[in-house]
């Protein structure tokens, strides 16, 4: 096919990224063409315009004989992750296994306010249901609905319970996300059969899962949905501010949409009149967290107050120094035109005196 043939300006999705290039998925397929293999316009990096999976994108250009295109324009985004990094995407769906490696809460906790925090909608999903008893599986179903979330219970082994979970995905961009090891990459490889993602097993000395997955790809479902998989970690970071930890509990949050505690900036420790201070299941995974922010945000407040007094230099090897500033009052050279107004009115002072002597 010629480019003659085509519009020079296409549109489509970016579904990986990979160094400095970027697989393009196009809304409308030219000839056979589906994908393409982009760079990015200099254009584009000069003003600091990131490419992200899951970005809409238009490109220019393609050499069809390569099957490679240049990104020429990067469209608003609707929502956007720092990590992962992904944009456009509707929903975060939390894979956990209920066995192999031991579902623990806390870390469930840890994931659920993390995801929270991305102000998408938050869903859950248990892996492994063929190796608990249905009695542990109802358990952990009711706990979690005590916790504020609806969670789809599967195995990608005996295919239970995809179903439900094709009807969460279906019309959305979603983010799967969740420790390493729960089932997330065998999953993928139920959902789009032609992925075959790979798998490792669950560490027996550890007791948690190997990385899989190595960078952030958008796969297509069947009707059009995107899956995000994600590379596999154990503890994310924490990084909301102490004052708005309780917004990231569902728990909390219907509490205090009842009724506002006594004082506005209430952390929920001890005060008089807390409404959120209770004996629900999660309180202590919100204490322990809450520690956790006010020492990281005591530690931000210190770096403030170190940088504002000094400032950043580079020596010859390109390293970083930093060096107490000087006091812009003390130090600044007054202007000629400050200087020239002193010496104006000095001598206006002198002849004043001079005529005084005289008379």
């Amino acid at each position: 096919m010629s480019v003659e043939a085509i519009d020079s300006a296409l549109i489509g999705t970016v579904l990986a990224v990979q160094a400095n290039y970027y697989w393009v998925k196009l809304d409308v397929p030219v000839g056979e063409t589906k994908t393409l293999l982009c760079t990015r316009r200099t254009r584009l990096k000069k003003i600091g315009q990131q490419v992200m999976v899951g970005d809409r994108v238009q490109v220019e250009e393609p050499d069809w004989a390569d099957g490679r295109a240049a990104i020429a324009q990067v469209s608003p985004r609707r929502t956007e992750l720092d990590r992962p990094p992904i944009a456009n995407a509707d929903q975060i769906l939390l894979v956990f296994a209920l066995a192999e490696p031991t579902l623990e809460p806390i870390q469930l906790s840890r994931f659920l306010v993390k995801a929270e925090s991305t102000e998408l909608a938050v869903g859950v999903c248990l892996s492994k249901r063929d190796l608990v008893s249905a009695e542990v599986q109802e358990g952990w179903r009711d706990r979690l609905r005590g916790w504020g979330y609806e969670s789809i219970l599967i195995s990608s082994r005996t295919e239970n319970g995809l179903e439900p979970l094709h009807d969460r995905l279906k019309h959305n961009t979603t983010v799967i996300s969740g420790p390493s090891g729960v089932g997330k990459s065998s999953l993928i490889n139920q959902l789009v059969p032609s992925v075959d993602q790979r798998v490792s097993a669950v560490s027996g000395k550890l007791g948690r899962g190997r990385h899989t997955t190595r960078h952030v790809e958008l796969f297509e479902l069947p009707g059009g949905s995107l899956l995000a998989d994600t590379p596999g970690f154990n503890q994310p970071d924490l990084d909301c501010k102490p004052i708005d930890l309780a917004q990231l509990f569902p728990e909390a949050r219907s509490r205090l949409e009842q009724r506002n505690c006594q004082f506005s900036d209430c952390l929920h420790r001890d005060e008089p009149n807390c409404v959120v201070r209770g004996d629900w299941d999660r309180y202590v995974h919100y204490l322990s967290f809450l520690e956790e922010a006010i020492d990281r945000q005591a530690a931000l407040d210190r770096q403030r107050e170190a940088e504002s007094t000094l400032k950043r230099k580079s020596n010859e090897a390109g390293q970083a120094q930093f060096e107490p500033k000087l006091e812009a009052k003390k130090y600044r050279r007054p202007s000629r035109r400050t200087e020239k107004q002193t010496l104006e009115t000095l001598y206006q002072d002198l002849d004043t005196a001079k005529r005084d002597d005289e008379d």
